[in-house]
């Protein structure tokens, strides 16, 4: 299989672009800057411009790249940056597959384009599946823009899968290496009350995921992409710091949050409740290699 993918050089591009390798896939890296290896395809999605003959050459194509989540306070230039980096580049690429369409190519590359469980906003007890209706707020509406940025890859004819991806867990990057050198020094501690819902999967079974959607015809539209226990905030608190043999009693009230990194970050990106199930994963046969919390950090923190 051949396979183009953006945001190449991120905690999850990098990790699929092995695995694709592994398995002898052929790999395109869609890079914002001249191409200066084989491998390489320049777009810019700022000017919607894409490598459509290229693409053309392709089986599919996997788009992850966008600005970081939290890692930096919402003012409203970031928000602006986050909501264009996703859909800007995600309409960019599903016009060039609409342009493969109709090039007189049987049929465009499947598209597996990134979202995020975000969609479902802050739903408090309520367990969420795919057909589970869109939450409010800023995440929301960014996913629900991201997502309707594919529709004319699927007006051409494209199989689209939308990647509903949770907290992935590595040691590598994201939020646990963010979390993990306070755990380590016994400053770990629960974020609010503990009881917010967190839907979290590894690194490699959301690389595993990612690879099942390019290969298998069944899975088309949403895909939650989250392990099929989720915790509570609290919960995944303590296992962490029994995994790195620490003690985790602290905690972060919500007041504190809210000064530290701004109000709207803090009640959507981290205190956020979100009870996900992954059901077109289990439904079409996926194998989970870490389904449990505490064999899923052991699996993140050796990565």
């Amino acid at each position: 299989m051949r396979v183009a993918v953006s945001g190449s050089s991120g905690l999850i591009g990098t990790a699929l672009i092995q695995a694709l390798r592994a398995r002898g896939d052929e790999v395109l890296r869609l890079v914002r800057r001249p191409a200066g290896a084989p491998d390489e395809l320049t777009w810019d999605p700022r000017a919607g411009q894409a490598p459509v003959e290229a693409l053309a050459e392709v089986d599919g194509l996997v788009h992850l790249a966008g600005a970081g989540i939290g890692d930096q306070r919402w003012t409203p230039q970031r928000k602006q940056e986050i909501r264009d980096s996703r859909v800007q580049g995600t309409s960019t690429l599903a016009a060039a597959l609409a342009a493969v369409g109709s090039s007189g190519r049987a049929k465009p590359p499947v598209f597996v384009s990134g979202s995020a469980i975000g969609y479902y906003g802050d739903r408090g007890e309520e367990e969420l599946d795919e057909t589970s209706p869109p939450g409010t707020g800023f995440l929301a509406e960014v996913c629900q823009a991201w997502e309707a940025a594919t529709a004319p890859a699927a007006e051409a004819g494209a199989r689209v899968v939308l990647l509903r991806t949770g907290v992935v867990l590595s040691a590598r990057g994201g939020a646990l290496a963010r979390q993990l050198p306070l755990f380590r020094l016994g400053l770990g501690g629960t974020l609010g009350d503990g009881r917010q819902w967190l839907s979290w999967i590894t690194l490699r079974d959301e690389v595993h995921a990612i690879l099942a959607c390019l290969d298998r015809p069944e899975l088309e539209g949403p895909v939650n992409l989250t392990a099929p226990t989720p915790v509570r905030n609290a919960e995944f608190t303590q296992a962490l710091g029994r995994v790195l043999k620490r003690p985790a009693r602290l905690g972060v009230p919500r007041g504190a949050l809210r000064l530290a990194l701004g109000g709207q970050l803090t009640d959507e990106a981290l205190l956020a409740s979100q009870r996900v199930l992954p059901r077109r994963l289990v439904e079409a046969g996926f194998a989970f290699q870490d389904p449990t919390l505490e064999g899923a950090l052991a699996t993140a923190l050796a990565d």
